[in-house]
Order: C-alpha cells, then structure tokens, then sequence
C-alpha cells in the first residue's frame, strides 16, 4: 500500500491526514486495492452502494446508460479522485449509473459504514476525515452542476464551447488538453459524434479553434 502514498496524499480525502496516521487509518477503513482491465466494470447499475473508490492509477468513468442505450459521461475520475461517495453515504439500494475503468487500473476501495460511523478507537483522524468527505461531497456537486450547465445548451455548437471555455478556465490557457477522444466527448456532451465531429471541423475552417485528438486551442 505505501507504494501509493503519493496519490493518496494528493486525495482531498486525506487532507490534513500525516503518513504515520495513514497506514492506521486505511486499515481502520478497510482498505482494498484491485485492478481493473480497460473498459471493466468496477460498480454496476443496479448494484447497492456500499464502498467509495479511489483511482491510484488508470482513469474511471462514470456512465449512465438510457432506456434506449443512449451512453452518456457523468464524470472522468483521475488518480487521487473519489467515486462513488455521494451513493455510498446516501446508502441508496440501487446505483443508477455503471463505474467503469477507461484505462488499465487500480483502486483503493473503502469501506463507506467504516468512514461514515466513527470507530471505537475514538480516533481523531476518523473525525478529520469525515469533515474531508463532506467536502469532497460538496465539490462534487459543484461539477455536476457544471455538467449540466453545459449540456442544457440547445446546440451541439453551443455545448462545446460551453464546455471548452471551462476546460480554459480551469486549466488557465487558452490551449489546453481533455480527457476525451472525439468519441467520449460526444457521450459527455449528450450529442451525436458524427455531428459533434462535423461541427468541429467547421469551427476550425472558420477559425475559432485549433484542435487535433484531444488537444484544443481557442482562437
């Protein structure tokens, strides 16, 4: 486990946790890892939310999948990054969405009772970390809220921008790298690919960005 001290340590999970405390601590919470092939299942829809997940290496991707098979991307979790929380502490019998690895990964999975319900130790970084959890909850919420400012646009055009200029902002350039392939964008835009790919282009010949794969510079 110590081999990943550096991701955990970069975790809002963990803030304010020293490493003397953090071996303990896992083992309090009931720490696992496990690894997980590209495009492998880790939570499915459906399933009662009980762990919250931590990405030590790989990429997950929350996806919710509508009635008639239409995929969409809720969020693209990196290493250091929690999923699953906001289910797990909400303790909701069915999940409504399938967690799945977007590259070869590994996860720290957690025991949610474990976090949620302070230990008989009485210990004080059991309390630190509930004040993180409820943060980390709070933070999340934010980002969906960004999700959905983007994809209420009316127009495919009108929902990448919306979401470029965020990645610019966040990022702080005007050029700047996204975690998707044209395909994956699509999904997290809620738009056609072959339509999103077409509006691309057009915005290219008319000059408004530069973009190749999954780099973009806003002109």
């Amino acid at each position: 486990m110590k081999e990943y001290f550096d991701i955990l340590r970069s975790c809002m999970l963990f803030k304010d946790i020293n490493d003397d405390e953090l071996e303990p601590l896992l083992g309090c919470l009931g720490a696992r890892t496990v690894g997980y092939k590209r495009d492998e299942t880790i939570m499915a829809e459906g399933e009662r939310a009980k762990q919250i997940g931590i990405v030590l290496s790989g990429g997950v991707q929350i996806v919710r999948i509508d009635y008639f098979g239409n995929r969409s991307i809720v969020a693209d979790i990196r290493p250091g990054e929690l999923f699953g929380e906001s289910f797990a502490c909400a303790d909701v019998k069915e999940i409504p969405v399938d967690v799945i690895a977007s590259a070869d990964s590994r996860v720290l999975l957690l025991d949610c009772m474990r976090i949620t319900h302070t230990c008989s130790n009485s210990c004080e970084f059991h309390r630190r970390i509930i004040y993180n959890l409820l943060r980390v909850v709070a933070t999340k919420n934010l980002t969906f809220h960004q999700k959905i400012e983007v994809t209420s646009k009316r127009t495919t055009r009108e929902k990448l921008m919306a979401y470029l200029l965020l990645q610019a902002k966040k990022q702080g350039s005007n050029s700047f790298e996204i975690p998707y392939d044209r395909r994956q964008l699509a999904d997290y835009l809620e738009v056609d690919r072959s339509g999103l790919s077409a509006e691309i282009s057009k915005m290219r010949a008319e000059g408004i960005l530069e973009s190749r794969r999954n780099y973009f510079k806003l002109l």
